[in-house]
């Protein structure tokens, strides 16, 4: 049967930057191993299957797979699907939608902003609030595994730690974007010294945008991706990390959170804390996306 789906640059307002994300629409009916080998064939960062809700009331079931497995959840294809769909069905109504998206890690609720002539906007709340994870990582091997000294290796408060809003990251911050810019990521050292099934997110403050709170990169050989432009799912799991070392006030703070940059793909990605008696009540991520193809899967 034909199914559509749509590509859409996130975390961007510009084609041809920011995180490209497959979205098959008539995902219903595909076996595990098929959608795997779709998203293998598409050979995104991510790529989405919608499938009818399971509770009437939300919008639409998603999965998500990487060219390397499932994810429970993420936030550049929450954005990008959320956008997609409200366009299907609002493009000319100029409305603002909230939606539901049933991920595996729960449902995950979604405000976009649908306007005609305009590129679209979509914010989600965190379904999981971000918590450290313990973890035995040795800040030699992590050096060694992205090419840089180990004395490079954390700023102020921040050093090495383990943090996950529904997927775990190391958070691996650098002096300075010098270091962060120029650093090489070595998958099989890092694989054999730091683990197989631990992404990287390395990060420092700044960024080549003035506006930018954080520069990150980030590096997921588990899950089939040589480097990704932008990580809402990464990005989720550092609010943590910031509430954490720079021990924020209560209060709502305002971030945005650089990526892509060294790719050739920029992208900023909008991250909201809410801290209420030194911990994080709420949180939430945004960004926009475009529309940069569609078609049909024979499939």
């Amino acid at each position: 049967m034909a199914r559509d789906y749509a590509i859409y640059d996130v975390f961007t307002s510009k084609a041809l930057a920011g995180n490209p994300l497959a979205v098959v629409f008539d995902g219903a009916g595909l076996t595990d191993d098929a959608m795997q080998a779709i998203a293998r064939e598409f050979n995104l960062s991510e790529t989405v299957f919608v499938q009818p809700a399971e509770n009437a009331a939300h919008t639409a079931r998603i999965r998500i797979f990487t060219p390397g497995r499932e994810l429970p959840f993420a936030g550049h294809p929450t954005v990008g699907t959320a956008i997609a769909l409200a366009e299907r069905s609002n493009a000319s109504r100029g409305l603002d939608v909230v939606s539901v998206l049933e991920e595996n890690v729960g449902p995950v609720r979604c405000l976009v902003r649908v306007a005609p002539g305009q590129v679209s906007f979509a914010e989600f709340d965190l379904p999981r609030k971000s918590e450290q994870l313990a973890a035995d990582v040795d800040v030699q091997n992590v050096a060694d595994a992205l090419c840089i000294s180990a004395a490079d290796i954390g700023f102020e408060n921040h050093t090495l730690s383990v943090w996950s809003a529904g997927v775990p990251f190391l958070m691996v911050p650098v002096r300075d974007m010098g270091i962060a810019s120029t650093l090489t990521f070595d998958a099989g050292l890092w694989q054999k010294r730091v683990g197989k099934s631990l992404s990287a997110y390395v990060y420092c403050r700044g960024g080549a945008d003035h506006r930018a709170s954080f520069h990150a990169r980030m590096f997921a050989p588990d899950m089939g991706i040589a480097e990704d432009p932008a990580t809402g799912g990464a990005v989720a799991a550092m609010s943590g990390a910031i509430r954490h070392f720079d021990a924020l006030a209560d209060g709502h703070h305002a971030l945005l959170i650089e990526q892509g940059v060294e790719m050739g793909r920029p992208s900023h990605i909008d991250l909201h804390i809410e801290v209420e008696s030194a911990e994080i009540s709420r949180a939430r991520i945004g960004g926009e996306a475009v529309r940069v193809a569609s078609g049909k899967l024979y499939l």
